[in-house]
This record gives structure tokens, sequence and C-alpha cells, in this order.
């Protein structure tokens, strides 16, 4: 999957501190969600993927790798795609999406948003 193919997805995920208007993770939700998607936090406002009502789409992970990998370990929810913020791969995230068939992608959504703007 694409940038622009992710970008033409509905409902994200956002994987990190989604609280702090100063993290990165709280940024990109908010900006998903001013440009007209759909997005939730998990990490500190829910505590896991399968606690989100609808299905997901997109997971954007703005985390550490170990606590990223753990999280999508421990989710039963299925989702379309992963995208990695820069930082926040490991050689054992990349190998685990690979060994799961995960479609995933390292950019920015910030980026994805700016280059692929809904119309």
């Amino acid at each position: 999957m694409t940038l622009q193919e992710v970008m033409k997805q509905q409902v994200f995920v956002v994987v990190g501190d989604t609280l702090r208007p100063e993290k990165f993770a709280a940024k990109i939700k908010k900006q998903l969600i001013e440009n007209g998607y759909t997005a939730y936090g998990v990490g500190k406002e829910l505590e896991s993927m399968d606690e989100v009502p609808e299905a997901i789409d997109v997971v954007d992970l703005c985390i550490r790798a170990d606590r990223g990998l753990a999280l999508l370990q421990a989710a039963t929810k299925p989702y379309r795609a992963v995208v990695i913020q820069p930082g926040a791969a490991s050689p054992e995230l990349l190998a685990w999406l690979e060994a799961e068939h995960i479609p995933y992608l390292e950019d920015c959504l910030l980026v994805g948003m700016e280059k692929y703007p809904r119309t």
C-alpha cells in the first residue's frame, strides 16, 4: 500500500501519546480529524486496538517499536495496513509484519495529508 492509497482510507488508529498536544501522535490525530478522517488514539486514550468501536483501516505507529509491536501482536481486531512513523521501526517489528503478511510502509501521515489532500 502506498502513502497515496493510505490517505484514501477512512478509519485510523494513532498509537502513541495522543493526549499531550506537543507529541506527534496528538498532532497527527488532530490533523486527521480536521481533514475529515475518523481517528482513535491507542496507548493513552484506549488501551488496545480491540477497543476501537468500528473497523480499522490503518494503524499509525508513533511509539517505540517494542511497544508498537506488542500492541499489534495483542490485537485481535483486523486492520488493513500499518504506517510506521520515522523513528518507530525496528528489525523485529518489520520482521513480524512481513511474517504476518501485513502491508506496511515507513512514512509520515502529516506528509501524506499534505501531499494527498482530501477533495
